[in-house]
């Protein structure tokens, strides 16, 4: 690979929730100067549309265990186009230091000799997702604070934090939840009231957004199902109950 004329610089741009418009504006700025973009999953068309023409795109998504390149490919990859084309933006969906992997990608840029390296933040699903249900993490009266967990373990085993962010009091937020959401449901009956609300959220700030709410004791018996092939994220905690109706695109909390 001929090196390019360029110095080789790296910047990570978290792209927000899904979205295109929850993007940073420096974020766009950074799309804007890119001489090459290298997406995940989950990237909206209209943001990869406003890529200037003729920039080169690689898709390098990573979805529900499917995944295109191994993450030491990614790392591998991004390093090679920044010394070929110059500036590589890593386009990373929410925040790339949130379960987003984004830390091994700068040191790895970083032990291969790239030194213009940039991290720009980007809006997480964490909140953002809540957020465009209607339900705040925190409340006065409701929730003074709140956890954000991934549901599993690098071993794909249920992540063993949730035991003790169940005991507490705090609103939780669970990311990737879907797939363990019955071991999760299991898990806080054991530590909470069977009447506490839980919200389950699904292509978040999309116009597709789907919003299940519920009890732990309701959810956990098979009262709404989520869609298994959607991205979604877990809220537990007594801010549910703050949703707005107005906001929720599709409410189930009937028996199918």
């Amino acid at each position: 690979m001929v090196k390019a004329l360029k110095s080789p610089k790296i910047t990570l741009v978290g792209a927000g929730p899904g979205d295109p418009d929850l993007i940073t504006r420096k974020g766009w700025k950074a799309l804007q100067s890119a001489d090459v973009v290298l997406y995940d999953a989950l990237i909206h068309p209209d943001l990869l549309a406003e890529i200037p023409s003729g920039v080169p795109c690689f898709y390098v998504g990573k979805r529900c265990s499917q995944h295109s390149f191994s993450q030491e490919e990614i790392n591998r990859q991004l390093v090679d186009c920044a010394r070929f084309y110059g500036h590589a933006v890593r386009l990373k969906g929410g925040d790339p230091f949130v379960f987003g992997r984004g830390m091994e990608e700068v040191q790895y840029a970083k032990s291969q000799g790239i030194e213009q390296i940039e991290v720009i933040p980007g809006i997480s699903s964490a909140i953002a997702g809540p957020a465009a249900a209607g339900i705040p993490v925190t409340s006065r009266g409701y929730s003074n604070s709140f956890w954000v967990l991934t549901a599993s373990t690098k071993t794909g085993e249920l992540n063993k934090d949730l035991e003790i962010a169940a005991q507490s009091s705090a609103t939780v937020v669970v990311l990737m939840g879907i797939q363990k959401l019955e071991a999760i449901l299991d898990l806080f009956q054991q530590h909470r009231k069977m009447d506490t609300p839980v919200a389950i959220i699904q292509n978040a700030t999309m116009p597709d957004q789907k919003t299940i709410i519920g009890e732990i004791g309701t959810l956990s018996c098979g009262v709404a199902k989520p869609d298994p092939k959607a991205a979604g994220l877990v809220v537990i905690g007594e801010v549910v109950n703050l949703a707005s109706q107005e906001m929720i695109k599709a409410i189930v909390n009937q028996v199918k």
